[in-house]
């Protein structure tokens, strides 16, 4: 039985990390590859099927049509060979990760889709760490980190994993004596209660409203957004957090004050040292979150 012409693994890999990370810079840095040594393995990628996959306009690359059809072919395929790749090595030894995660990221967004990866990477587990600092500490006690942050440090990788808005939320009981849009005279008698990792959320907020000159009775701080989300719902103050946290929570003690869009400062990030994606646990952990959406 004749062998079939392999095409080229690292055009492959190289087209795949361009789509999966919707920047050919970004494709380049994560490789080592300069964006001039990238193009041309796609290039030699597109010779090799005989299909333009990507157009070009100065630093942007588009999927074109075809190239849409090539990677929804190929992405499962390339999938399927590195867990075959894996299950079959000599070393079958377990792939150890260190990752710092937020308590509300954790129980919200990560811990429900864990067994998802599970099942694509058996050999992967993860020690969480909740502490404080996570960005300090990445590349010295964790490997990688899901941070909430403005923009991470220009030494470490980063992934933008979401954008999101900025709402005061409390328990329904408040919202009713507070009205649809209390003004500064009876916002300025109420507790504010603040996360520790979003000091800028909350004059965002007041900017946005134009309540620059709110001062409230008293401002109470959480490093948890669990239990500032569970403070609000109590009674205790008007929480400032993102739509994402209070959409996830599907709580329906909360209420929303004043129903209005305003950008926040801060999003969640992916963050690792550059080096560290060569390491099998990070690699395969970045990939999964990366494509998964989380």
């Amino acid at each position: 039985m004749p062998v079939r012409r392999l095409p080229p693994l690292r055009a492959l890999e190289a087209f795949v990390r361009t789509v999966r990370l919707g920047s050919s810079r970004a494709a380049a840095d994560e490789l080592g590859l300069s964006p001039s040594a990238l193009s041309r393995r796609i290039g030699n990628l597109e010779e090799f099927v005989g299909k333009k996959l990507f157009t070009r306009a100065r630093q942007s690359m588009q999927l074109t049509i075809e190239g849409d059809a090539f990677y929804q072919a190929v992405a499962p395929q390339l999938e399927a060979l590195a867990r075959a790749v894996e299950s079959q090595s000599e070393n079958m030894s377990l792939l150890r990760l260190h990752l710092g995660v937020l308590p509300l990221f954790g129980s919200q967004r990560l811990f429900p889709r864990l067994q998802e990866l599970r099942s694509i990477h058996p050999l992967l587990h993860i020690d969480i760490d909740t502490g404080p600092h996570l960005e300090d500490r990445v590349g010295d006690t964790l490997d990688a980190a899901i941070i909430l942050s403005r923009r991470p440090g220009s030494a470490l990788h980063a992934v933008r994993l979401d954008h999101n808005m900025v709402h005061a939320i409390c328990s329904e009981k408040l919202a009713k004596e507070l009205g649809p849009e209390p003004g500064i005279e009876v916002l300025s008698k109420q507790t504010f209660l603040l996360h520790n990792e979003l000091p800028d959320s909350f004059e965002a907020w007041k900017r946005a409203l134009k309540l620059d000159e709110l001062e409230p009775a008293a401002i109470d701080h959480y490093d948890s957004g669990q239990l500032i989300l569970e403070a609000a719902a109590q009674g205790l103050g008007i929480a400032i957090m993102h739509d994402d946290h209070i959409h996830r929570a599907s709580d329906n003690r909360l209420r929303k004050v004043f129903d209005v869009e305003i950008e926040s400062p801060y999003s969640y990030w992916f963050v690792c040292r550059p080096n560290a994606l060569e390491e099998r646990p990070v690699r395969q952990f970045h990939d999964w979150l990366v494509q998964a959406g989380l």
